[in-house]
């Protein structure tokens, strides 16, 4: 805060739609109350009005929320009616929270009577921010044993898109026939001795692009060169989880394809390394 005795603040008002409908504020309701609540203090002033009409407060993407935060410098203090009005999400509020500490300024609400100037105030938000920690991480450990425990009970795909080649339905892994056509050609043509760079120049030419229509590099290859969906398993972590839909190579053409891109090049002897040691357990009637 700065050196003079007057403690400038930064009304802030918000209001959407839904809120009108169901909570009744309405922006003029807000701005009186905030005026008010400024007049009942000892040496505040309103410095500016930050007023956004029809946005939601679950996200921070609003002009005037923007606008205010850029002209951080001008203001000592934020003040809005409730905490809800200028966040619904808990993150987002400890975000910022964070970000006007590291400025030195307080944050108001009048209606919930949290004042970061007050010891009370400080205690309070401290309490919130372990909140939103304690949150966070229990959502982090419940996506990460769903996960795992789908990943054990080899059940579904483990990924957010399925992989070149294939699609999803209902969650397993069903084949994409026109991309699958791209993806063995790959195979074949580097199992022949092509390059990787002689292969993406064959698929361009001849328009056999990538998902999003783009051209192939020796990046993009190299990843579905690497994948073992193509031999029949996906994979998360360490694991390695067999799945029905069609593959394109079998396992020993796999592994022969990981042993060629390790002898050109060193970074791939360990991946190679690692994924025959694996494939050396499974049985051979599943190749």
């Amino acid at each position: 805060m700065n050196d003079a005795a007057v403690k400038r603040v930064a009304v802030y008002a918000r209001v959407s739609t839904e809120d009108q409908a169901t909570e009744g504020y309405s922006l003029g309701a807000q701005l009186d109350m905030l005026h008010a609540y400024v007049e009942c203090q000892d040496s505040w002033t309103v410095q500016d009005e930050y007023i956004d009409d029809g946005y939601s407060g679950r996200n921070d993407k609003r002009p005037e929320y923007k606008r205010m935060m850029s002209a951080i410098d001008k203001w000592d203090a934020v003040l809005v009616v409730k905490m809800d009005r200028i966040h619904r999400n808990s993150r987002n509020f400890m975000a910022m929270m964070d970000f006007l500490t590291k400025h030195k300024k307080e944050f108001v609400s009048s209606a919930d009577s949290l004042d970061t100037s007050t010891a009370f105030g400080r205690f309070f938000i401290d309490i919130l921010q372990r909140i939103a920690q304690l949150e966070s991480e229990q959502i982090g450990e419940r996506t990460y044993t769903g996960m795992r425990e789908k990943a054990e009970s080899s059940k579904g795909i483990m990924g957010s898109s399925p992989p070149f080649g294939y699609s999803a339905e209902n969650g397993e892994l069903m084949t994409n026939e026109e991309e699958m056509v791209t993806v063995k050609e790959i195979f074949r043509r580097y199992l022949k001795g092509m390059t990787m760079d002689e292969i993406c120049y064959h698929l361009n030419r001849n328009g056999m692009l990538t998902r999003r229509s783009n051209a192939w590099n020796k990046f993009n290859l190299r990843n579905i060169l690497h994948n073992p969906v193509y031999a029949g398993y996906m994979r998360w972590e360490e694991l390695r989880i067999p799945h029905s839909a069609e593959r394109p190579v079998s396992e020993k053409e796999f592994c022969e394809v990981q042993r060629i891109i390790a002898s050109r090049t060193k970074y791939s002897k360990k991946e190679y390394g690692l994924f025959a040691k694996n494939n050396e357990a499974v049985p051979e009637g599943q190749q």
